[in-house]
């Protein structure tokens, strides 16, 4: 059986080589830093998507934030983490099969790009990356932390030991900036990587391109995946109404979420086929950098999401601070323990310290167990 399995793979996998284009990057030079034997049935990028897809930080998305902290409690159709990598997997594959892109690795790419994030999206993010500073590990950033669980925390410590091409699409996903072209940084080695996660934990403003195309798409679709769906929960959170969106902007990009994926994924595709780049069209850009800062200023920091995001800053601090007295005092009975410490290999202990400990256990968390987490501590009961 396994050299039937074996021809068969290798049929499979010539022809899948043949229909990628000429700048799509092929499987067979893909590296990881602990060679390992080739999978049977499975090429590296798709072994990578799997050790992604069952990992326990996978399995975590369905209960973080992607926007409106707390929602899901009372209304399980708003947007969550998991439901945002479904959109970002699914579009980006689109993208990258009218372009001739490997899609298994666009898929392993996609599937992990926010692993990192800790509870309540970006709010979480920042309220513990304050927490970070001041306890010296430097700023926190979610797709750092991203790669830092698919190589460090994942399997108790050990890693996933994933290609540096998906690793590398995974720290460098990054849909806050604003790019109209992306061209990849095809030169890239690990080194590259570790000099970019110190000068960002420094606080500096690094330019940063994905190492392949494939990255690229990811980078562009995670945009096209948010943009339009944070207006429809807005409308559904009763935030903005569908006739306050703008005028121009509605009328060149679409007046819906469906309408909009479609005008952004045409002008990818259009601008980007046989190119060594992906790119919108300058129209679209711009259109799309309005709309950004429209839903900026009418979404993130509407007064209704300020007023959760208070919560979130109050109590960081503290179970920060609580979790590292608990290790300082060595209580066993802390959950920091019994639900992290205790389950990771000495190589995860002894490469990395109490701060970072508490960092990588926060930033695992959903938002529903770090909920409890603030009763069990604010409100304990007592029998």
């Amino acid at each position: 059986m396994p050299d039937k399995l074996n021809t068969i793979f290798t049929d499979i996998k010539a022809q899948h080589d043949c229909v990628l284009g000429s700048r799509a990057f092929h499987d067979i030079n893909a590296w990881r830093n602990h060679e390992e034997d080739e999978d049977i049935m499975r090429a590296k990028f798709a072994v990578d998507r799997d050790r992604i897809l069952y990992s326990g930080a996978y399995r975590r998305y369905h209960g973080k934030t992607q926007v409106f902290s707390f929602t899901n409690l009372i209304d399980e159709e708003m947007t969550n983490r998991n439901l945002h990598i479904a959109y970002v997997s699914q579009i980006a594959r689109t993208i990258g099969k009218y372009l001739g892109m490997n899609t298994e690795l666009i898929e392993a790419i996609a599937l992990g790009h926010d692993l990192g994030h800790c509870p309540f999206g970006h709010d979480g993010e920042k309220a513990l990356s304050e927490c970070c500073e001041a306890n010296g590990i430097g700023h926190f950033h979610h797709n750092i932390e991203s790669l830092h669980i698919v190589d460090y925390i994942s399997r108790k410590g050990k890693g996933l030991n994933l290609t540096f091409q998906v690793r590398d699409g995974i720290i460098s996903h990054d849909g806050e900036v604003h790019n109209a072209k992306l061209k990849p940084e095809t030169a890239k080695t690990e080194a590259d990587i570790d000099a970019f996660i110190a000068a960002k934990k420094a606080g500096n403003n690094v330019q940063w391109m994905p190492a392949t195309l494939e990255g690229c798409v990811v980078r562009i679709t995670d945009t096209i995946a948010y943009i339009g769906q944070d207006i429809e929960d807005a409308i559904r959170f009763n935030i903005l109404n569908r006739t306050e969106l703008p005028k121009e902007q509605v009328a060149y990009l679409g007046n819906t979420n469906s309408q909009i994926i479609e005008t952004l994924i045409k002008s990818v595709i259009v601008n980007s086929y046989d190119q060594d780049w992906i790119a919108f069209d300058s129209e679209t850009s711009e259109h799309l950098l309005e709309l950004k800062r429209f839903n900026y200023k009418h979404i993130y920091t509407d007064e209704n999401v300020k007023q959760s995001n208070a919560i979130i800053y109050r109590t960081m601090h503290i179970m920060y601070d609580k979790y590292m007295h608990d290790i300082k005092e060595g209580n066993k009975s802390s959950k920091v323990f019994k639900h992290f410490l205790d389950h990771k290999r000495p190589e995860y202990l002894e490469r990395f310290s109490p701060p970072e400990w508490v960092r990588d256990f926060i930033a695992t968390m959903t938002d529903r167990y770090y909920n409890e987490e603030i009763k069990d501590y604010m409100l304990p009961w007592r029998g």
